[in-house]
């Protein structure tokens, strides 16, 4: 008896022993102080952006359920409506279709079908302070058996939206040729640059994240001038995953988990998170389940295919910056040339400074459970999605253990960081 209520007490006071010991603990904080700007009680976001007069877009992913609208603004601190308009996204249920008893996204060009991913770039004197809308094309549906599964692209589907922040309409769409963005690819994230002497185009250039867990990952990139587009370090051993990553969150070991049982599974996302340099000639690139930052000079990336080393040559010039201190997802680079990595291991924001090659702590705090991503605004402020994501089904066996609200945190950058221009001449 004394036995039993001594494991008891054990058990049920942890906390109270913890609390009354005399040993250094592990308070889970470090940096700037955090504030909870928003509250998310409906969808799970996967990106966001913040616009120069304060307003704050989301946008969130077909992922099998009723969602109402996949581009959003925040109208308050816990709510958000459909943006532009709710004519602008596809209806859940006419963003897929069938094509020879398979399921593939829509080829709609004209309409949103799942968006990934955000950026606002500054108004300059040829373009408007301007939200670019990154759209994979491939919503996740509910198939025959009851399971989630993301059916394969069709071009059409995949794209990126210009949208005018002055007015709140679409002034641009690219879509992408079948051989750029494969059917498997994914389209995970977007950097800018808006030199006019970037590309012959004249009007600037986009990185296209292709994060597919299919084994295909890489760059596209987009003259967004002419259109044209290509890829670049396509299936590079850089941004491939590292297999057999096991990631471990709050203290826990991840798997991920079918519904109803079945084998388990290693996270299988490749290059992920990317971020430029303040003077947009060096790309920085990591992958979700590696622990390397890699960079390459950006005119490697925007030579055209018709230069027949371009690849080779991309190839050759990528260098590795160093280890991270764990895994990574979103990054981001601020004016000082810091480039932040969101580690979602530690609940914490990590940065690498060029200027001491080192790696070191922004913030960290036991809110941030799977921060993604991160977006720095011109008003010098961080803002950070937090998502739960090693809680979502596919890490438990088909159930949802998020909590709602998700949140987004935001703090103040180091030493007058802020955006960085996209605009040199």
């Amino acid at each position: 008896m004394r036995v039993t209520i001594l494991l008891e007490a054990i058990c049920l006071g942890a906390s109270l022993v913890s609390a009354d010991s005399i040993l250094r603990r592990d308070n889970g904080t470090y940096g700037p102080e955090i504030e909870e700007f928003h509250y998310y009680f409906g969808q799970w976001p996967t990106g966001h952006a913040v616009s120069s007069d304060g307003r704050l877009f989301v946008c969130y992913t077909r992922g099998g359920g009723s969602s109402p609208f996949t581009l959003g603004v925040a109208v308050n601190k816990t709510a958000e409506v459909a943006y532009p308009s709710p004519d602008y996204s596809i209806p859940t249920a006419k963003a897929n279709t069938s094509i020879n008893g398979m399921q593939f996204g829509s080829s709609n060009s004209t309409g949103l079908i799942s968006v990934q991913a955000l950026y606002i770039t500054s108004e300059t004197d040829d373009r408007p302070e301007t939200l670019w809308v990154l759209d994979t094309g491939r919503p996740t549906v509910v198939d025959e058996g009851g399971r989630l599964n993301m059916v394969y692209g069709q071009p059409g589907g995949p794209k990126l939206v210009a949208i005018s922040l002055t007015n709140d309409t679409i002034y641009a769409t690219y879509t992408f040729p079948a051989g750029v963005v494969y059917p498997d690819s994914y389209l995970n994230d977007v950097r800018l640059d808006l030199r006019r002497s970037s590309v012959p185009g004249g009007k600037g250039v986009a990185y296209l994240v292709d994060s597919s867990a299919e084994g295909r990952p890489g760059f596209v990139v987009l003259d967004l001038g002419t259109g044209e587009s290509w890829r670049r370090l396509d299936g590079d051993r850089h941004v491939l995953r590292e297999d057999d990553d096991v990631a471990s969150y709050n203290g826990q070991a991840f798997y991920q988990t079918p519904q109803g049982g079945g084998p388990f599974a290693h996270n299988k996302e490749g290059n992920n998170g990317v971020s430029l340099s303040p003077d947009l000639e060096t790309m920085y690139f990591t992958t979700l389940t590696g622990s390397t930052l890699h960079a390459v000079p950006t005119r490697n990336l925007r030579t055209r295919n018709d230069v027949p080393w371009a690849e080779q040559a991309a190839k050759n010039n990528v260098t590795s910056v160093g280890q991270k201190g764990g895994n990574s997802n979103g990054s981001e680079g601020d004016s000082n040339g810091l480039i932040y990595m969101i580690m979602p291991e530690h609940n914490a924001i990590y940065y690498y400074d060029p200027k001491d090659l080192k790696v070191h702590t922004f913030i960290r705090d036991p809110r941030m459970l799977w921060p993604d991503p991160l977006y720095i605004a011109e008003d010098g402020y961080m803002y950070v999605n937090i998502v739960q994501s090693y809680w979502s089904p596919r890490w438990n066996g088909g159930k949802d253990l998020r909590q709602l609200p998700g949140a987004v945190l935001r703090a103040k950058l180091p030493n007058n960081g802020k955006k960085m221009r996209l605009d040199y001449v």
